[in-house]
């Protein structure tokens, strides 16, 4: 059912809720300052009471990555998790959550160890899922960064996400759209490489390959602030944080809408989604072709 095109629809983006780093970043110590994570448990509440409120509801409500600050093996890691869950547990029903993984989530150098305990968590590290006609493909981005402990598991995703593009191919998507947690690039495809992007051979190839399959958009966090940028119709989408902001970025979520012909979507603050809701604009552009 969901192969068929059915009229524009809507998701959520949010990324980093990264509970624990604003104390972390606060007082200096990012490896063991993460023993409060308060203020990042109101802004998820304040995310889910947005995401609740929103008419027509969004179709899902995906999270890039780095849901919580403690790197696997940390002390307050499990507690991090666990009052996550909690506050998303009151997500409505009828909106499925989407988890991307983050490298805080299964380590800046995962192993199998790691990205298992991962997956037990909170699901697979890559996937596919299709809605009304487009197909949404979910990628570790970390086995990208550094495979280095796993290089099979880097090797199984390239197999199956070949096999996925030969899928959306056959299926003649509407649009194929990629969720990971570190950008390809930040604004520029051919800018260095460093800690927030991928290393330019192995992003030059990840490019072309979404080039050649027809990817629309790629959807990411890890910045902590807004960026993106294009590479051919390839559009490269960086949203800020729901937690701990590291630039001039508001606390927010990216509402996205999906039309027949093209991906329209924008970044409001936690603040102005709450009281407003979705801009006329988009709210016109959703009802256009129903």
């Amino acid at each position: 059912d969901e192969y068929q095109w059915k009229g524009p629809f809507c998701f959520i983006q949010g990324a980093d809720p990264q509970f624990g780093l604003m104390k972390a970043w606060a007082v200096g110590d990012l490896n063991n300052g993460d023993d409060e994570w308060g203020e990042e448990i109101k802004l998820v509440e304040q995310a889910v009471h947005a995401v609740n409120r929103l008419n027509p509801k969004p179709k899902f409500f995906v999270l890039c990555g780095d849901l919580i600050h403690g790197m696997p093996g940390t002390r307050w890691r499990k507690d991090q998790e666990q009052d996550l869950k909690n506050v998303l547990k009151n997500t409505d029903q009828d909106i499925p959550l989407v988890f991307v993984s983050g490298n805080h989530d299964i380590g800046n150098t995962p192993t199998r160890e790691t990205i298992d305990n991962y997956c037990k968590n909170w699901g697979d590290d890559y996937f596919s899922f299709w809605v009304g006609g487009v197909f949404f493909l979910v990628l570790n981005s970390q086995l990208y960064f550094n495979s280095s402990k796993c290089p099979e598991l880097k090797q199984a995703q390239d197999v199956w996400l070949n096999e996925q593009l030969a899928v959306a191919e056959k299926h003649k998507c509407k649009h194929i759209i990629v969720f990971q947690h570190i950008p390809l690039f930040l604004r520029n495809p051919d800018e260095d490489h460093d800690y927030f992007n991928l290393e330019k051979s192995v992003r030059q190839e990840i490019m072309e390959k979404f080039h050649k399959a027809g990817i629309k958009a790629v959807f990411s966090g890890h910045y902590h602030r807004n960026a993106g940028g294009s590479y051919g119709g390839l559009e490269m989408v960086v949203s800020s944080a729901i937690g701990c902001q590291l630039g001039e970025d508001p606390h927010g979520l990216r509402v996205v809408v999906v039309t027949d012909e093209k991906i329209v979507h924008r970044y409001y603050s936690l603040n102005e989604l709450n009281s407003q809701g979705i801009e006329k604009e988009l709210l016109d552009i959703l009802a256009k072709q129903n």
